[in-house]
């Protein structure tokens, strides 16, 4: 029984790994304005098979997080506050300037 766990855990390591990439290309299609359609469903079988994985794992009475290293750098900014405070020289807010 836990071989068997430890293969779905494999598994389930596996394919976050395989999402994670697959969104980084449709990502990068959606950017350059190309069908993206085919990744798209690449990325709801993967999640279908994900969900039975998780499913089978939980019937064995594995319920520890799996820990996946991933090397995936994003590439967008975090994003920024709607509003930022202007200080005059003494550190004191003069008004509310919203950014854009």
């Amino acid at each position: 029984m836990d071989n068997r766990i430890n293969e779905i855990r494999r598994t389930i390591r596996a394919l976050r790994v395989s999402m994670l990439e697959a969104e980084a290309i449709m990502r990068e299609q959606v950017d350059r304005d190309e069908d993206c359609s085919f990744v798209a469903q690449e990325i709801l079988k993967m999640r279908s098979v994900m969900s039975l994985l998780v499913k089978e794992r939980t019937t064995l009475g594995d319920d520890e997080p799996i820990l996946v290293n991933c090397l995936y750098v994003r590439r967008r900014r975090p994003p920024k506050s709607a509003t930022a405070l202007s200080l005059n020289s003494d550190g004191v807010p003069l008004q509310r300037v919203a950014r854009v």
